[in-house]
């Protein structure tokens, strides 16, 4: 099964806009990410209708982030892509008068939604200025490259620390 991978792409796309100090093209972001500018161009639509982008036209125009990244949350990123399906897995439907496929559907019901639940709650706590000085951080550690540091890392309010451990701070 084909994962849907548009919130990381831009999330990734928004990190590289908020670096450049130039309003960026569908183009070269498209050449950043691996992809086409059209794909580029309609994403970005959607964000620069929930406020997260504007764009500037003519030459030397293109894309940039319209407000601080403190300000924006995964979540925000998230619902301006139209909320994409979190989990793959969903009820059986095709037979809603048969017991099994009813007690089945009761039991994973709650959990399928308190996995969703509990992954928006943790997008809504993390923001993009969190993954920029994430993103700093492993420039400045030299974290990153192939092969290296792809240690799993929890991002939020206090910063990165590695995922299992307990947070001092």
């Amino acid at each position: 099964m084909k994962r849907d991978s548009r919130l990381s792409i831009v999330l990734h796309t928004l990190l590289h806009m908020a670096d450049a100090e130039a309003p960026v093209t569908s183009e070269l972001l498209a050449a950043r990410m691996g992809t086409h500018p059209v794909f580029v161009r309609r994403t970005l639509a959607g964000l620069r209708r929930a406020g997260i982008v504007k764009s500037e036209k003519g030459h030397g125009g293109g894309w940039r982030v319209a407000r601080a990244l403190e300000g924006i949350t995964l979540a925000d990123v998230y619902e301006a892509l139209g909320e994409p399906t979190i989990l793959a897995m969903g009820h059986r439907t095709e037979s809603p008068g048969c017991v099994v496929e009813q007690a089945v559907n009761h039991a994973t019901g709650a959990l399928f939604s308190a996995l969703e639940e509990g992954l928006r709650q943790g997008l809504r706590e993390i923001t993009l200025a969190d993954l920029a000085r994430e993103t700093r951080g492993r420039l400045t550690r030299g974290v990153g490259k192939r092969g290296e540091g792809q240690e799993g890392r929890k991002i939020g309010k206090r910063g990165a620390r590695p995922v299992g451990r307990r947070s001092t701070s």
